[in-house]
């Protein structure tokens, strides 16, 4: 992906972010605003993943 397109893309994400918080506005829990999100980015055609899984390894210990 160019520099370009990555602008691009985040721009779009932004964008439906602040679409999503303008429609059901602020206070409500965090997984409503993601599964709100969710919609909106495939109504825009952007594909998403939620929740993926990925190792994180702090102070030497991995956590999972």
């Amino acid at each position: 992906m160019t520099q370009e397109q990555y602008n691009s893309l985040s721009r779009k994400i932004i964008g439906a972010a602040i679409e999503v918080h303008k429609e059901i506005g602020p206070g409500l829990l965090e997984d409503i605003y993601e599964h709100c999100l969710m919609e909106e980015l495939k109504s825009q055609n952007i594909r998403a993943v939620q929740q993926v899984r990925i190792p994180l390894f702090y102070k030497g210990f991995l956590q999972r």
